[in-house]
């Protein structure tokens, strides 16, 4: 006998970092609710973070357009479906419209901000047990991440790009703080650096590359997608990154992750977790909105983090994490 499906349409974030924040409540609904059939709408970059849940039918990739018409777009491809459960991460009105038997919107709450896992429990009633975020792997992209990684040598990955240069430390920071952590004497000595990015982050290699000998070096900026890139990363030893979708997938992955931040409030983005860290330097987010109160400037907001202090705090996580 053919078991019941219970379909759920579920809208998440446009952005890496964000949708992977509020992943696992996909995994919560899929092992609580009976035949659970998923059709996830997320924005182009994100999309792809969802091609191995488990029960999925389909994934919708939304993007935005300036008149308002990917709406329109997205309510021709769902309106025609009756719905077990609508959950709509971005707090729209199109689920006041779609046939469903219950819908589950995001709303700002009162109050403080809180972290963003906390704000996605919420959405279902879940802020006391806020589910950790959790990206599916299937056979097919952890057998490629296994062998991405494989060989000797623990490995520190790095996520030196972000989606704006007043949030991105400086790229020879990065270098000079791999070569103390790989080198003679370092926490990771004769380990294997991972560098991670999308296609647009090339630029980041040439100054990287150098660190290591060609075998100890592996190149994972724009070669794989986001599930197995989130495989590989959970073989890091440490990551080091900026605030960024990167550092939120090394977290999830379950990798000791450092997070350098300026610019971000890292009670609303922390990587999440107990084996995720927040360093920034001597300036406080309020500090640094005196400067740039819209936060859009184009100037580096990193500065004032300093390689020794972020070569120390590594050591402390990667002894915290043994």
């Amino acid at each position: 006998m053919r078991s019941a499906t219970f379909p759920i349409l579920f809208i998440t974030a446009t952005r890496i970092g964000d949708a992977v924040l509020s992943s696992g409540l996909l995994r919560r609904l899929h092992e609580e609710v009976p035949g659970a059939r998923f059709t996830i709408v997320a924005g182009p970059a994100a999309a792809p973070l969802f091609e191995d849940v488990p029960g999925l039918e389909r994934i919708i990739s939304f993007e935005k357009s300036r008149d308002g018409g990917h709406w329109i777009r997205l309510w021709n491809e769902v309106a025609r479906r009756r719905w077990g459960l609508v959950v709509d991460l971005r707090g729209s009105a199109i689920s006041s419209f779609l046939r469903r038997r219950r819908r589950a919107v995001y709303r700002r709450s009162p109050g403080p901000p809180v972290h963003k896992v906390i704000e996605a429990g919420r959405v279902l009633g879940l802020q006391d047990d806020p589910p950790a975020p959790h990206i599916f792997v299937g056979e097919t992209a952890a057998r490629q991440a296994a062998a991405l990684v494989a060989g000797q040598g623990p490995i520190l990955a790095l996520g030196p790009a972000a989606n704006w240069v007043g949030k991105t430390w400086p790229l020879e920071r990065f270098a000079r703080v791999a070569i103390q952590l790989l080198g003679p004497g370092g926490p990771l000595a004769g380990g294997r650096l991972l560098v991670a990015g999308s296609a647009q982050d090339a630029h980041v290699l040439p100054t990287l590359r150098a660190v290591l000998p060609r075998e100890r070096f592996i190149d994972l900026v724009g070669r794989v997608d986001l599930v197995t890139l989130h495989a590989a990363l959970g073989s890091a030893r440490l990551f080091i990154g900026n605030d960024s979708g990167l550092m939120h997938l090394a977290a999830a992955a379950g990798a000791p992750t450092l997070g350098l931040f300026g610019p971000s409030d890292e009670q609303l983005y922390a990587p999440w977790g107990e084996r995720g860290r927040v360093l920034r330097g001597a300036r406080t987010l309020d500090q640094i909105r005196t400067l740039d109160p819209n936060l859009s400037q184009a100037i580096c907001h990193m500065m004032d983090l300093s390689v020794d202090s972020v070569v120390a705090a590594a050591r402390r996580l990667v002894s915290e994490t043994a």
